[in-house]
């Protein structure tokens, strides 16, 4: 198996427990209709959290361990530094994961 693809996998567990250790894992998912949400990050049905694990995570295993083909880009860190933006500390760990894992995705890592 490609070592990125590994690494990709060890990132999302990461990803994961960051959003443990902050409490911001949920153990009640979102509604059906907001999680059918078409808009980018879901923004008009969840929190970025929400989107998270219950959107980015499970589709990115999907991905991995159905060996179907990468995004070649991901603005992640992006979205997280807006949502963050006034929780700058509280949100640094999970930050920098995303950071890594948007350079992991693109093409070029």
């Amino acid at each position: 198996m490609d070592a990125r693809i590994l690494d990709i996998a060890d990132h999302l567990l990461l990803i994961e427990r960051e959003l443990h250790v902050q409490g911001w894992w949920s153990d009640e998912p979102p509604s059906a209709e907001a999680l059918a949400s078409t808009v980018p990050f879901a923004v008009d049905s969840m929190s970025f959290e929400q989107w998270l694990q219950w959107i980015f995570l499970p589709r990115m295993k999907e991905i991995l361990e159905r060996g179907l083909a990468l995004p070649n880009a991901s603005g992640i860190l992006v979205m997280a530094e807006t949502v963050y933006v006034d929780r700058p500390e509280e949100s640094r760990q999970l930050r920098k994961l995303l950071a890594e894992f948007d350079q992991l995705i693109s093409p070029s890592a």
